[in-house]
C-alpha cells in the first residue's frame, strides 16, 4: 500500500468538499488514549462531541500497551503506598529525562496539574491500588499500583533530586492498557460522546483559512464531518511508516518490534504538514529493551561489539535500548558470572559460557584484549564496591568472576521495542502551530500525532501521561471555540 503523502492530503475549502455527513461542536480523530480524553473533557463542558475512527473498535495503541500513566507529585496512590514526592522533584527529573531541549511549558503544565489529571482517572472509574512493585521497570506482575518506570533511582537521575517511583499501572495482573481505555471508552460514552467507526480520515476542510472539519472515507463513500469548535487530530505516530521512517527517523528503522497499531503511519502528521504545521523532534524514537527481570541480571555489565561499557546497567531499560539503537547499531551483550546468571524473562539465554575472558572474547567476536581491559577496570572498582564510570549503584557493583556467560542484546534475538516521539507543534492548550509559530485557527492534536513532553528522552507512562493530559486539554480549548 502506498503510505499517504502531503500532496495528497491538501485541505479542501468547504465549497469544494463532499457531502456533509455529520457534525458536532467538536470533532476528534482517533479513538485512542488522547482521543478519548479530548472527547470527555469536551463533552465535560456540553459540547456534542463526534470522534471519527479508523479501526472497527475503540482503544488504539493504548490498549495495547502495558498501561503505566506517568503521574507524581504526591499523588493518593503515592501516599497510600508510603511514598514521599513532591512536584519540584517530579519536574527537575522529566526536565532531565526528557531532553535535550524538553518542551518546559508542557512539563510544567503537566507537573502543576498532576493530582488533578490523577483525579480523573479515578473519576472515570480506573483504581490504583497503593502499593509498590520494586522488582519491574514495567506493568506489575500482581496488583500494585506504583513502579519505577523511569530510572529515577538510578544515575544521573538520583544525583539531581530525591528519586520517587511515578508509574501507575490500573489495577489488574499484568498489562493494564486494555482495562484503561475500557474504563475511558465507558466514560466517554456516559457523556453523550458519539463515535463512528472504520472512517479514514483523508483530509482537512477548510473555511477562509480555519479548520473546520474533515474527508473521510468508508466502505469507498466519502463525505464531510464538521465540527463548529474545531477538529482535534489524535491519530497516532509514524511507527509504520517505513518512508517517512526513513526521511525523518531512520535509526526506528533498527528496532524489530513496532509498538502501535497499523493506523500509527502517519496519516495525521501528514495531513498538518499539508496544512503548514510545524514539527519537532521528528527524529526521535523510544526504545524498550527488555532485559531484565531477573534484577539480578543488573549485576553483570554490558557492552557494545567493541567490548566497551556505554551505560549503567541499572538504569531504565528505555535508555539501554534507545542508547543501543541510536549509537551502537541496536548490538550489544550482557556479560554475566555464574552468581548473577539466569534467563532472562523473555526467555533468553547465555549463548556461549567461557572459563576465561580470553575465550569469551572469541566467543563473542570481541577485537582481543577489548573485552579483558574493560571487565579488569571494571573490577578493580568493583573490588570497592564502586563504579566510578558509569556509577551503577552498589548494590549491584561486585567482581565479576569466571566462568562468564554472554547474553546477546541485539535483534532479532531480543526485542528492540520501538515507537516515535516526533510529530507536530502545538501550544499547552493544544493548539497546532504553524511554521511561523501561529495557532492555526481551528486546529487541534494531541498524543503521538504531536511533539510532546519528550524531546528525545523517556519514561514509560509518559505517553499515556502525556496523551491524555493534552488531549484533555485539545478537547477543552476546541469546546470553548464553539
Amino acid at each position: 500500500m502506498t503510505p499517504p503523502t502531503t500532496s495528497t492530503m491538501r485541505p479542501v475549502a468547504t465549497n469544494d468538499a463532499s457531502p456533509v455527513l455529520g457534525s458536532a461542536d467538536v470533532l476528534v480523530v482517533g479513538f485512542g488514549a488522547a482521543g478519548v480524553a479530548a472527547a470527555i473533557e469536551a463533552a465535560r463542558t456540553g459540547a456534542t462531541v463526534l470522534v471519527l475512527e479508523r479501526a472497527g473498535g475503540p482503544g488504539g495503541a493504548a490498549a495495547q500497551a502495558g498501561g503505566i500513566i506517568y503521574l507524581g507529585g504526591g499523588t493518593p496512590t503515592q501516599i497510600g503506598a508510603g511514598i514521599a514526592d513532591s512536584p519540584e522533584a517530579m519536574e527537575a527529573y522529566l526536565l532531565a529525562a526528557c531532553g535535550p531541549e524538553p518542551d518546559r511549558a508542557k512539563i510544567s503544565a503537566y507537573v502543576e496539574n498532576n493530582l488533578e489529571h490523577h483525579q480523573f482517572f479515578v473519576d472515570c472509574g480506573v483504581e490504583f491500588e497503593p502499593s509498590l512493585c520494586e522488582t519491574v521497570q514495567m506493568e506489575s506482575p500482581g496488583t500494585e499500583g506504583l513502579v519505577w518506570s523511569g530510572g529515577e533511582n538510578a544515575f544521573p537521575f538520583n544525583q539531581l533530586t530525591e528519586p520517587a517511583p511515578r508509574g501507575h499501572p490500573a489495577r489488574t495482573v499484568g498489562a493494564t492498557g486494555w482495562l484503561l481505555m475500557e474504563k475511558l471508552h465507558d466514560a466517554a460514552l456516559r457523556l453523550g460522546v458519539n463515535v463512528e467507526y472504520d472512517l479514514r480520515v483523508e483530509r482537512l476542510v477548510l473555511d477562509k483559512g480555519r479548520v473546520v472539519g474533515v474527508e473521510a472515507t468508508r466502505f469507498g463513500v466519502t463525505g464531510t464531518y464538521l465540527g463548529k469548535g474545531g477538529v482535534v487530530i489524535a491519530a497516532g505516530g509514524f511507527v509504520h511508516n517505513e518512508e517517512m521512517l526513513a526521511s525523518a527517523a531512520p535509526s526506528v528503522l533498527g528496532g524489530n518490534y513496532k509498538v502501535g497499531t497499523s493506523g500509527d503511519d502517519g496519516r495525521g502528521i501528514q495531513m498538518l504538514l499539508a496544512l503548514g504545521a510545524r514539527t519537532k523532534s521528528m527524529h526521535a524514537g523510544e526504545c524498550s529493551l527488555p532485559v531484565m527481570p531477573p534484577k539480578k541480571l543488573t549485576e553483570g555489565i554490558i557492552v557494545d561489539r567493541n567490548g566497551q561499557r556505554f551505560i549503567n546497567e541499572d538504569t531504565y531499560n528505555g535508555r539501554i535500548g534507545q542508547r543501543s539503537l541510536y549509537n551502537h547499531d541496536a548490538t550489544c551483550f550482557l556479560i554475566v558470572d555464574e552468581a548473577a546468571y539466569s534467563p532472562t524473562w523473555l526467555g533468553l539465554e547465555a549463548t556461549a559460557v567461557c572459563a576465561t575472558v580470553q575465550e569469551l572474547e572469541v566467543e563473542g567476536g570481541f577485537v582481543p584484549g577489548s573485552l579483558k581491559a574493560t571487565i579488569d577496570l571494571y573490577n578493580h572498582h568493583a573490588a570497592s564496591g564502586v563504579d566510578p564510570v558509569f556509577h551503577k549503584d552498589p548494590a549491584f557493583v561486585r567482581p565479576l568472576v569466571g566462568p562468564l556467560g554472554i547474553m546477546e542484546l541485539r535483534s532479532p534475538k531480543i526485542p528492540y521495542a520501538v515507537f516515535t516521539l516526533g510529530g507536530v507543534v502545538t501550544t499547552v492548550d493544544g493548539e497546532v502551530v504553524d511554521v511561523d509559530g501561529l495557532a492555526i485557527p481551528g486546529c487541534f492534536a494531541a498524543g503521538r500525532t504531536t511533539s510532546g513532553i519528550c524531546s528525545f528522552g523517556y519514561a514509560s507512562g509518559l505517553s499515556i501521561g502525556d496523551s491524555t493530559f493534552f488531549g484533555r486539554r485539545a478537547g477543552r480549548t476546541a469546546a470553548q471555540r464553539r
